[in-house]
């Protein structure tokens, strides 16, 4: 997101997603709020669990990094409706766990819902293991 002057902001957040729809939830204001409301255009970047890559120890450069990234941009909608709150809510917990959930009224009421339609996306996965290359896991296990 980005402010008024054009200042970038990013904020690590816990999502959900469903249907080309990235599902997002925080507080009801705040600064990514005022932001969106001025400015709903949005950047979500997904980026897999990264291996460092050592092609030769004693050479900084050859050093590498394995990971994916996905960047989507889309356009926030706050979502007002409380079943469709309670379902973006159960699609964000299913990323994280396989359990069903029952959230008070209280606490839907009180949490801000971002539906970001995606309107388009790009992946890259980048870095290539060598023989011989020692992963990060590789390192960090040793």
């Amino acid at each position: 997101m980005a402010d008024e002057m054009g200042t970038p902001y990013v904020l690590p957040m816990n999502f959900g997603y469903e249907d080309g729809v990235i599902y997002l939830h925080s507080a009801q204001d705040g600064r990514s709020i005022r932001m969106l409301e001025k400015n709903p255009r949005i950047c979500v970047t997904f980026c897999s669990d990264p291996e460092l890559i050592r092609q030769h120890p004693d050479v900084a450069c050859s050093y590498r990094m394995r990971a994916g990234s996905v960047i989507c941009e889309g356009v926030v909608h706050f979502e007002e409706n409380f079943d469709e709150k309670v379902k973006a809510l159960n699609i964000i917990m299913r990323q994280y766990v396989d359990k069903d959930f029952t959230y008070s009224v209280p606490a839907v009421n009180n949490v801000k819902i971002w539906r970001v339609t995606i309107e388009s996306v790009g992946a890259k996965e980048f870095g290539i293991m060598r023989p011989g290359s020692i992963s990060y896991k590789d390192r960090v296990e040793a």
